[in-house]
């Protein structure tokens, strides 16, 4: 067992898995939270594979939009201190809109996934994080600065208000707390069979690299925020999106 602990919600697939076995290869025991049993476990054995420790994915099924079955995460922590949380779980939810009761509901679907899953996850965490020393980290998206995905824009945007007080609330105890926030990123579940050829060519060349981004970009910069080195780094909002927005 490693002396380090890392929770990463949505660590099944896509961006969740690449930054569940960056930290796994860091040497963290890691514990990825969602919905989907079959696939948190095929990722944990993936993951313990390819990092050489068979058991340093725990994978935990919970709903995180139900407070209930936030126990279920608290029970496999099993009482030890959590080093990082990773909020990655969301996600672009459609629905009918087309009444008043559809466009309410598919706001709530949307703000659920990808605001509500985070707060109590990391509410549930937080008198379990490391002092000094924890780390918080949101998953958003590109679209919280430039739009483009309604609902799922404005839960994205709430992640970095929300951050911005949570930095200022654990900043005293030596917890940081920080926004990566994705541009185009190419092999994941989020745009389902939407993406066209067409579209992935638009979202390339909107980029400065002219490239699509790739899971391990994103896992890249959740390394760097959970290690060490970023100790002096909170509150702040980090693009990695090709350049397709410039920071401001």
């Amino acid at each position: 067992m490693g002396s380090r602990l890392a929770v990463v919600s949505g660590g099944g697939t896509g961006i969740g898995a690449a930054i569940a076995g960056s930290l796994a290869r860091d040497g963290y025991d890691v514990l990825v939270a969602g919905r989907r049993a079959d696939v948190l476990a095929a990722a944990a054995e993936r993951i313990g594979v390819d990092c050489g420790r068979p058991d340093a994915v725990t994978p935990v099924t919970a709903d995180l939009t139900d407070p209930e079955q936030l126990d279920r995460v608290l029970a496999a922590v099993d009482g030890r201190a959590v080093d990082a949380v990773v909020n990655n779980a969301g996600g672009y939810l459609g629905g009918e809109t087309d009444t008043l009761a559809g466009t309410a509901a598919h706001w709530r679907a949307n703000l659920d996934a990808n605001v509500l899953t985070a707060v109590l996850l990391t509410e549930a965490l937080r008198p379990a994080l490391r002092r000094p020393g924890g780390r918080v980290i949101l998953v958003s998206s590109i679209s919280a600065q430039r739009g483009g995905g309604g609902p799922y824009s404005a839960g994205k945007a709430a992640l970095h208000g929300w951050a911005y007080d949570l930095a200022a609330q654990l900043g005293p105890e030596q917890i940081t707390v920080n926004v990566v926030s994705p541009g185009y990123v190419a092999e994941t579940e989020f745009f389902g069979d939407r993406m066209t050829p067409e579209g992935h060519a638009t979202r390339v060349a909107a980029t400065l690299v002219r490239r699509a981004g790739l899971p391990d970009d994103i896992a890249e910069a959740v390394r760097y925020l959970a290690s060490p080195a970023a100790g002096y780094v909170t509150g702040q909002v980090l693009g990695v999106n090709g350049g397709s927005v410039l920071g401001r």
